[in-house]
């Protein structure tokens, strides 16, 4: 399977975990091939909106450069999006950042094991913090 198969697939894979979670989710057309196609996935419910870059590996850390991230951050910016990205390390799975959160190797910035350990968040601690915060206030309009 190629690297762009690769990414293609864990690119669908995340959009699904967004659904089943009630977001909207689109892939956006030729990201990392076109220019000015600066995000992978733009996802969002009421309140909550944002521009993935996502990244999939089966080593132990993953490198983006700094023009990549750049533009992804404008990008994001333009559209008025909360920049995110999205790594998935085989075998363990999802988590999310914040761009501010990687480590920069100089040419790069770089995303490892270590700091997934520190900063890393899986999708529910990424992605719910509002919804709770609702659910709860939905659930005490509801007592009598």
């Amino acid at each position: 399977m190629s690297n762009k198969s690769k990414g293609s697939k864990a690119e669908r894979e995340l959009l699904d975990l967004f659904i089943k979670d009630n977001f909207r989710c689109v892939r956006v057309a030729g990201s990392g091939v076109m220019e000015n196609s600066d995000a992978d996935l733009i996802a969002g419910k009421i309140g909550q909106k944002y521009a993935i870059e996502v990244k999939s590996t089966k080593k132990t850390s993953k490198y983006i450069t700094k023009e990549q991230m750049s533009n992804f951050i404008v990008f994001s910016e333009i559209f008025g999006l909360t920049p995110v990205i999205a790594v998935r390390f085989n075998r363990i799975g999802w988590f999310f950042l914040n761009p501010n959160d990687l480590e920069d190797s100089g040419k790069n910035w770089v995303i490892n094991m270590e700091l997934i350990r520190i900063k890393g968040k899986r999708f529910a601690q990424f992605f719910d913090r509002e919804s709770i915060s609702e659910s709860i206030d939905g659930d005490l309009m509801n007592v009598p």
